[in-house]
């Protein structure tokens, strides 16, 4: 606590010393009135002010709950200002049938409205609107209870006696349905909610015991304004301004509950008792032979619309729930929509898991053989063979090299784990597939044109992968190269707007730009399976690939890779779909 709620709560501890002091030792006089309304007005004036700077630092559901008890005691504060201007300025008692009682009688509902809020509770919106609605159904019950029993004596055919009791008696079961709210809460709530609640409380019944003690002082003439039976009242008051000061918006903000079903149905449940209640009033009504029949009449008619009125206000309420019920029925179809899909997702992912594990314990076992082929291919071509042997040797070397790659492929994709990826300069990627294709190509007696550009960006990815996209690609093109007869093969790396190239060409192929003059077609050979992996290794990279041969016979592989400086803002989009259509070279 500041300093300056220090000196607040000690200016408000001696204004209710001093009413104590003038209670007990001033006798009845007009002086004791004056300070004892004038009193009343400050405590209740500095209640109200304490909790405005809790309004103003809180927002959404919590400024609603301080700004209705700002509310309600601004309304008590109003009943007690025209009590003094009536005592002090005119200098006459309060009229028996006053009409300002009617806001004494109200300034309650404010509070009982943000009890009904639950602002220890956690609420989703559409239990805060649907809440809203109950409470504004029952304040227009309280209205109308006010308005049936209380105004008739009043307005309708004056009795002061009867206008007492009924007023005294239904503001007796209002405050005691608001200490029961504070009640409830203070016993759902924890933590600070807690303090606060049970401070509410104390309060509240302090001023409702104090009340009903000078009501009864009243029936008995021994009541004036200025006794002892206001400081009990004063105390309330002042701790009103206690309460203010001591709490702070960040503590109430903690220690939130879960919300409950059961609060929400008890609420909806005497939104519908009020309504149904409206009938028994009638029913009192006409049967009550003692009440005038001016009174009669009066209180049937005001039944007749407060039925229609709550009448309105429960279908606007059902038409809420019926498309709240609509709303949650849509999304619980989604959501098994959903789960079937994922079910389905959930059963595909075994499936490929399943045929993975399949794929790589063939494949292991098949790299054993290959490696013992692929080593007799090259002890045989290492003997003396004639001219007619040496080509037939070379063949069988490069098939079982493709089968290897292939092999290789299919334990890639068994894995299915994703690689760390570094910075990868594709030159050396391109020199090192040559190198290891050297065996190949020179089998096959054809010669390699290598155009590196040195100044190409690295790209970021994992280098074996890429390497095996390398190796598979040139292998492809080298097999292509030996069945149509071609015996130069280009190979080139080259930049075009953040995007490194990878371009394995022929001759007749312009290794610039892939696109000569004429028609192509698409390649389409028993290599096509390597291509699957390499195809998903450029998708994990953010890459492409195509593949193309004109009807002369050129053959264009082109690998499209983002440059470093450009992965970062690519990896943000969508993965760029492999190219694998029949276009003009480009």
């Amino acid at each position: 606590m500041n300093a300056r709620a220090k000196i607040w709560l000690a200016a408000v501890g001696g204004i209710l010393a001093a009413l104590t002091v003038a209670a007990v030792f001033l006798p009845q006089s007009y002086r004791l009135a004056a300070i004892c309304d004038f009193t009343d007005t400050l405590l209740l004036a500095s209640g109200a002010a304490s909790f405005i700077p809790l309004a103003l630092q809180s927002r959404g559901r919590m400024r609603l709950f301080w700004s209705l008890i700002i509310l309600g005691l601004t309304m008590w504060l109003c009943y007690q200002l025209a009590w003094t201007y009536n005592e002090v300025v005119l200098r006459r008692d309060v009229p028996e049938l006053y009409a300002g009682d009617i806001v004494l009688f109200l300034d309650i509902v404010p509070l009982m409205a943000a009890l009904a809020l639950r602002p220890h509770a956690s609420e989703d919106e559409y239990a805060g609107r649907l809440g809203r609605l109950d409470f504004a159904l029952l304040l227009v019950w309280w209205l109308y209870l006010y308005v049936l029993i209380v105004i008739p004596w009043q307005y309708v055919q004056a009795n002061i006696p009867a206008y007492n009791h009924d007023l005294d008696t239904l503001y007796l079961i209002e405050k005691l349905a608001y200490l029961a709210g504070l009640a409830a809460c203070w016993v759902s709530s924890k933590g600070h909610w807690k303090k606060l609640y049970a401070s509410l409380f104390g309060m509240s019944f302090t001023y409702v015991s104090s009340s009903t003690i000078a009501n009864w002082a009243i029936s008995r003439h021994a009541y004036y304004t200025g006794s002892v039976y206001d400081v009990p009242l004063a105390c309330a008051m002042a701790w009103i301004t206690w309460i203010g000061l001591t709490t702070r918006v960040d503590q109430s903000n903690a220690d939130a509950v879960e919300t409950s079903t059961v609060y929400s149905v008890w609420i909806a449940r005497c939104g519908m008792i009020a309504v149904f209640t409206l009938p028994l009033f009638a029913v009192w009504t006409i049967s009550d032979a003692l009440i005038p029949p001016r009174i009669r009449l009066y209180r049937i008619v005001l039944t007749l619309g407060a039925a229609i009125v709550m009448g309105v206000m429960v279908f606007v309420r059902q038409h809420m729930l019926d498309r709240e019920l609509i709303h949650l029925l849509n999304q619980s179809q989604e959501s098994f929509d959903h789960l079937k899909r994922l079910q389905a997702q959930i059963l595909q992912s075994e499936r490929v898991a399943s045929v993975g594990q399949l794929v790589g314990g063939a494949a292991h076992e098949l790299n054993n053989p290959i490696t013992a082929m692929l080593g007799y291919s090259d002890l045989l071509l290492s003997t003396s063979l004639n001219a007619e042997q040496r080509p037939l040797a070379a063949k069988i070397g490069q098939q079982v090299r493709r089968t290897k790659s292939l092999v290789a492929s299919l334990i890639s994709f068994a894995r299915q784990t994703p690689a760390a990826k570094t910075p990868v300069d594709l030159n050396t990627l391109a020199r090192t597939a040559v190198k290891l294709a050297q065996p190949q190509w020179e089998a096959l007696q054809i010669g390699l044109h290598t155009d590196f550009d040195a100044d190409l960006p690295k790209v970021l990815g994992d280098s074996n992968q890429l390497l095996q996209v390398c190796v598979q690609l040139l292998g492809n093109c080298l097999h292509l190269m030996d069945e149509s007869g071609t015996t130069i093969l280009s190979v080139s790396t080259r930049r075009e707007q953040g995007i490194a190239l990878l371009e394995i060409s022929t001759p007749s192929t312009p290794a610039e730009n892939c696109a000569p003059a004429g028609r192509t077609t698409e390649v389409v050979t028993d290599a096509d399976d390597g291509f699957s992996a390499c195809q998903g290794i450029l998708q994990e990279h953010h890459g492409q690939v195509s593949r193309r041969q004109r009807e002369d016979g050129a053959i264009c592989l082109r690998v499209e890779l983002p440059t470093l400086e450009a992965t970062a803002p690519r990896s943000q989009a969508a993965t760029v779909p492999v190219l694998w259509q029949s276009e003009p070279f480009a």
